[in-house]
């Protein structure tokens, strides 16, 4: 008798927990969200004393159940249910266009390499005020793309995670520079977005950013051009730098080019090229030689009076020129 009774717990158990789970699972969300953060952690209540239930990794698929206030009912791929802040979750049109910037940066040229320099925000679009896609930590590397000159708000709003943004309180009207990056973050995740320029530091090779400080170039993007070996048969990188000066916010990307060369006689970088005038727009581009000996080539959109140009530069070994119509040009083979 008392096996009957237990066999028929049993099964009443099996019957109760299939219908509890199944009705958990057929509830229709109201949307699809995803996680945006490193780590977002899922609670059981709203209470202020609450217990979490399960932690989710960015860019994970969640269902939205319901919405109280600023949190979120959210049930993960597994069933689990939990309630989230609305601040930790990307919305599907959001995180569509996350993606569709990651596939931009992915296949844009790479104008410069750094890390973050604080914890910063990355953001779908350049400007304090747009939807944040996720926040980066100090030290992560970021490949530099593309920049945009925005204007700061005259009376910014502190935000969370965005404090060295709105440092100093209310601020004359000027600009700043924004970055499109792609960062490379400490679980493994790869995205793109815009990062507020002055929370990068680049990683400029050396002995760069001594030839630029003693002529008060703010380097903003560099390239190697060729390789030649030293005494020692070591192979010593030849760069073009492009850079500004004054403060951050101009119109052109750059103002200054340098094509900095390897002296074997004096063993010690030289300058090889110099050139002020420029109101460039990022990328460079670079055809390197078709063989040894061959010239190099670099060019770039130019801002002119009379609207935008193209300037074409060549390199044979140390000499570098520009090129103009009906100018002077590489050397051709034979003469």
């Amino acid at each position: 008798m008392n096996r009957k009774i237990l066999f028929g717990l049993a099964i009443l158990a099996i019957v109760c927990v299939g219908a509890y789970v199944r009705a958990r699972r057929s509830r229709q969300p109201l949307e699809v969200a995803y996680a945006g953060n490193r780590q977002v952690t899922l609670w059981r209540s709203t209470a202020q004393v609450r217990q979490a239930v399960t932690t989710v990794s960015f860019g994970e698929r969640l269902d939205v159940l319901k919405r109280f206030q600023d949190q979120v009912n959210v049930r993960t791929s597994n069933g689990t249910v939990g309630w989230v802040a609305e601040r930790d979750l990307l919305s599907a049109d959001l995180w569509q266009k996350a993606k569709d910037l990651e596939g931009k940066a992915a296949s844009m040229p790479v104008e410069a390499r750094g890390h973050t320099r604080v914890l910063s925000n990355l953001h779908i679009a350049p400007g304090r005020d747009t939807p944040r896609i996720r926040q980066l930590s100090k030290t992560v590397p970021v490949e530099v793309y593309e920049r945009q000159p925005m204007e700061v708000p005259v009376a910014a709003t502190a935000k969370a995670g965005d404090e060295e943004e709105n440092s100093g309180g209310p601020a004359e009207t000027k600009k700043e520079d924004w970055w499109l990056v792609r960062a490379h973050a400490q679980d493994d995740v790869t995205v793109s977005g815009w990062l507020l320029g002055r929370f990068i530091d680049l990683e400029v090779p050396s002995p760069l950013p001594d030839y630029a400080s003693s002529s008060g170039m703010r380097i903003l993007a560099w390239f190697e051009l060729s390789r030649v070996k030293d005494d020692s048969g070591n192979p010593r990188p030849q760069y073009l730098v492009v850079g500004a000066h004054g403060p951050e916010g101009q119109l052109c990307d750059f103002t200054l080019l340098r094509v900095y060369t390897w002296g074997i006689q004096r063993g010690r970088y030289e300058t090889a090229y110099v050139e002020s005038n420029a109101c460039g727009k990022l990328p460079v581009k670079i055809t390197p030689a078709a063989a040894p000996g061959d010239e190099i080539f670099f060019s770039f959109q130019n801002l002119a009076g009379k609207g935008t140009e193209e300037r074409k530069y060549f390199m044979h070994q140390t000499v570098v020129r520009r090129i103009r119509e009906g100018g002077s040009g590489p050397r051709q083979k034979g003469r």
